[in-house]
């Protein structure tokens, strides 16, 4: 008979919509504070989110690895900056440099130590 305590529950649909709107707030700051990173309109930052959202599930999905900035360490890092940068050749109205996608990955990473629970 398992246990309760050590099955590992499978987040719901809830937790990627939460998840979806957290990341276009994240990327409305970051647009805003970070050099290199800009997003115009509203729909593009939530077509940026679904974008990011959907390969940061894919990355941790088939490679086992956290995608957020400053999950699994440097890695992580590494992983969400790529992540930021091909994005913006999915969604319109999106541009960012490569020095704009590390330091909206830095940014990222601070909202999402000081936002409750895990955003990007």
């Amino acid at each position: 008979m398992a246990d309760k305590n050590t099955e590992q529950e499978k987040p719901g649909i809830l937790h990627y919509i939460v998840r979806l709107i957290l990341v276009a707030i994240v990327l409305g700051i970051t647009s805003f504070l970070t050099p290199g990173f800009t997003i115009r309109g509203m729909w593009s930052m939530i077509l940026a989110a679904v974008v990011i959202t959907v390969i940061d599930v894919l990355v941790e999905s088939f490679m086992g690895v956290d995608a957020s900035p400053f999950g699994k360490g440097f890695k992580g890092f590494v992983i969400a900056a790529i992540i930021i940068y091909l994005t913006q050749f999915l969604v319109p109205n999106m541009k960012v440099s490569i020095i704009g996608a590390i330091l909206a990955a830095i940014v990222i990473g601070i909202i999402d130590a000081i936002i409750p629970g895990r955003v990007m």
